[in-house]
């Protein structure tokens, strides 16, 4: 498998250090990723957690929204992630857990034109009994077809402004969570 990019970005937490390690290499044999033969070709991001907390400290979410020209706002807004095997979630999350790994591979069986664009989030919690997800630091990532030619985006580091802007998205979906602005730095 050949990587296309790789990122760094350092984050902090609870006074301690950590590192998201993200690497996005175009999809060559979709049974290898899990999906579906619409991937082909197109980008599948992971996005590791290197934390020196252990236990419910590094305790993490992420949270990916996504803007496509195929999605419902025809590219116009960011919408929450469809992960469609995990149905309807009680939560903004697409992957949690301890030091959890953020994993995508976008399929799409037309190569008609489409810009498509995911904004991911690496946060602390979920707080309970709060219900709060603190952005702790976030990247964005992505492809576009024209012409049939895939095109894929190098990942880019998004700032508080960015989960500033997606926090009403997350608010309407999500209306029992909250989600404080600015990052995180704890």
């Amino acid at each position: 498998m050949v990587t296309l990019s790789i990122m760094r970005i350092p984050f902090s937490d609870a006074e301690l250090s950590g590192q998201i390690h993200i690497d996005i290499a175009p999809t060559g044999d979709p049974d290898e990723v899990g999906t579906g033969s619409g991937a082909t070709d197109l980008p599948h991001c992971t996005a590791l957690v290197d934390y020196a907390g252990q236990g419910y400290n590094a305790f993490f979410g992420w949270i990916q929204a996504v803007r496509s020209t195929d999605n419902a706002s025809g590219g116009k807004d960011f919408e929450m992630d469809p992960l469609d095997s995990l149905g309807s979630l009680p939560h903004p999350f697409c992957f949690a857990g301890h030091k959890p790994t953020l994993f995508d591979a976008p399929s799409r069986i037309s190569r008609a034109d489409l810009e498509w664009t995911a904004h991911a989030f690496l946060c602390r919690g979920p707080e309970v009994p709060s219900f709060t997800a603190r952005a702790l630091a976030g990247f964005s990532w992505g492809f576009s077809i024209k012409s049939g030619q895939v095109t894929i985006a190098a990942p880019t580091v998004l700032t508080a402004e960015d989960w500033n802007r997606l926090a009403p998205t997350l608010q309407d979906a999500y209306p029992t969570w909250q989600f404080p602005l600015e990052f995180h730095r704890g």
